[in-house]
């Protein structure tokens, strides 16, 4: 089967790049190659062009046609006329990497199933996303365009500190600083494993029942922010110092962190992945965050510490924490 990733080196690209190779399939990227090629396994056929520009996106696909297209890069409507304009006549299916955050917030019942309704007020990432689906929905009822729609939610690697702050957190929590946590902590939360996620985007790659079908890919593990937070700092050897500050709050002092709140991290998220597991029976999604926490920490240690904290962040949490406490301080006298 010969596939292609647009994009291919990111987090969950990666991942989805080791998983297809690891089954037999030729990979393909398409990106512009400013990735260290040290990080893109040799079997990967690397074609060099920027997808956003058309004119040479069409000449070096020319004469190509693969079984299955995954663009992990398309944010934005227009990006979905161009994908369909390109692949219309060279790919039997085109995947496209929407979002689990285009779900209902505040969602009305769990757990979320496909058929629960798109709709996010708050954050214009979510928003676009819902329109690409629309769009692609739309050219398969007109055209039958064989499109597949994946949803991931907040799938991470060893690279990504899943907390407020990224690395800085790490940093902060070492020294024994307090770290910002939205709201109380206990709304429940989804972490995905990008190994994880891999197995069951991979699996739908050829599979012809997932043609006009949409899927969301994530954990069955249920967590806490207090639970996240703890399990990162047990990984430290330390207890957090967390200072919990309402969504809405940190959205003042931040307005598209405040979007990322209010459309998706302050709401509590569990899935149903009855769908996936049942168009790709592999997929079990078997990596606790306990696990994957030992592997950031790890990472950290290794390559981010030395480096320390970001400074924009350092000031950011500090003032926000400063004035949080000065007016709860004011609040009770």
């Amino acid at each position: 089967m010969k596939v292609l990733f647009i994009g291919g080196t990111g987090i969950i690209s990666s991942a989805c790049t080791e998983a297809a190779i690891a089954k037999g399939m030729e990979v393909f990227h398409l990106n512009r190659g400013t990735t260290n090629k040290e990080n893109v396994p040799k079997e990967v056929v690397t074609i060099h062009a920027d997808i956003r520009n058309g004119d040479e996106a069409e000449t070096k696909l020319k004469g190509h046609y693969f079984d299955a297209v995954v663009d992990f890069i398309a944010f934005e409507p227009h990006h979905i006329v161009q994908d369909i304009q390109l692949f219309r006549d060279c790919t039997a299916q085109f995947v496209f990497i929407s979002s689990a955050s285009a779900y209902q917030k505040p969602p009305e019942k769990l757990p979320i199933t496909e058929r629960t309704p798109l709709w996010n007020p708050y954050w214009d990432y979510s928003q676009k996303k819902i329109l690409c689906e629309k769009l692609l929905q739309s050219e398969g009822e007109k055209s039958g365009f064989p499109y597949t729609i994946v949803r991931p939610s907040h799938t991470y690697n060893q690279k990504k500190v899943p907390a407020i702050g990224g690395y800085t957190v790490l940093h902060r929590m070492l020294k024994g600083q307090p770290v910002v946590l939205h709201g109380d902590g206990t709304s429940v939360w989804t972490l995905t494993y990008h190994r994880d996620f891999a197995v069951g985007l991979v699996g739908l790659l050829g599979n012809n029942a997932a043609i006009h079908q949409d899927f969301h890919i994530t954990s069955d593990e249920w967590l806490t922010w207090n639970g996240i937070y703890n399990i990162l700092a047990s990984e430290l050897g330390v207890e957090p110092k967390t200072v919990h500050i309402p969504s809405e709050i940190i959205a003042l002092y931040d307005k598209e962190m405040g979007a990322n709140l209010l459309g998706d991290k302050s709401h509590s998220m569990i899935f149903d992945n009855s769908k996936i597991k049942k168009f790709v029976p592999e997929f079990c999604a078997k990596t606790p965050f306990s696990s994957g926490a030992a592997e950031v920490v790890q990472w950290f240690r290794e390559n981010t510490l030395f480096k320390g904290p970001d400074a924009a962040v350092e000031n950011w949490m500090n003032r926000l924490i400063e004035d949080w406490q000065g007016f709860k301080s004011f609040r009770k006298h």
